[in-house]
């Protein structure tokens, strides 16, 4: 890499920092998607437009995940999913370089996500259908099981109705924070918290987080158990959020 592309990339990334960043973001994704930038900064493409391609690229590994049922074509599978995530970095990190982050932008990114999300879950129950795996009782399910279609569409129901969830505490009627465009520019660290319960949240949360980790349920030829771990995370999710909902408007 000629050393002022590596210049330029590091200083991109020095500025375009997300506080509160998964550890795998910024020492993986974010060095690499800062290259990205360096060059796409160059070009007349939008930070939307990325993220569109990202999309994308995303419905290609969620395809071969389906269509390539074998440990290798899990591995292609994830390979090509981590190229979308590194886009969907590179997105953010180029609206932010540019000074052209917005709401919308924001918006659009966080439907986009919605989508992966839940095409994620389908593709592996897909797949998990065609080569069978680990079942909900830690025994095996064979190929053609219809428990895998039937884990897929309760899983599809979970994420989706944990991503509506979100939507909601996060609507300035419900939390009263209005999010402001400033916020998308923040790129200092803030101080980690050190209680016990802000552990277990952050272990939760890097567990939801699949593109930090689900290479490595790959490498292990173990996407099904990745399947009933993630369904599990929103499903704890989901229940912990209503019982705040509950307690907030149920009096």
């Amino acid at each position: 890499m000629p050393l002022i592309v590596l210049t330029e990339a590091t200083k991109i990334y020095r500025a375009t920092r997300k506080r509160h960043d998964y550890l795998f973001n910024s020492y993986v994704m974010r060095p690499v998607a800062a290259v990205l930038v360096s060059w796409f900064s160059r070009t007349p493409a939008t930070p939307n437009q990325l993220t569109l391609l990202n999309l994308f690229v995303f419905v290609i590994a969620a395809a071969l995940f389906v269509l390539l049922p074998t440990y290798s074509g899990g591995l292609v599978a994830v390979a090509v999913l981590e190229t979308s995530y590194c886009l969907d970095c590179v997105d953010g990190m180029l609206a932010r370089y540019k000074n052209t982050a917005s709401k919308v932008g924001h918006v659009l990114d966080f439907f986009t996500d919605e989508l992966k999300a839940e095409l994620l879950v389908a593709a592996l129950a897909l797949r998990l259908y065609r080569m069978g795996g680990i079942g909900l009782r830690l025994d095996d399910w064979p190929p053609a099981s219809t428990g895998f279609l039937v884990a897929g569409i309760a899983g599809c129901v979970i994420v989706a109705s944990a991503l509506s969830l979100t939507n909601f505490v996060r609507r300035p009627e419900v939390s009263g924070k209005e999010t402001t465009v400033e916020a998308y520019y923040e790129t200092v660290d803030a101080p980690p918290s050190k209680s016990a319960f802000a552990l277990v949240v952050t272990f939760l949360r890097f567990l939801n987080h699949y593109p930090s980790h689900l290479w490595i349920f790959a490498a292990l030829g173990h996407l099904d158990v990745f399947f009933w771990v993630y369904v599990t995370i929103n499903l704890l999710y989901l229940g912990r959020g209503w019982l705040g909902l509950i307690v907030r408007f149920g009096r």
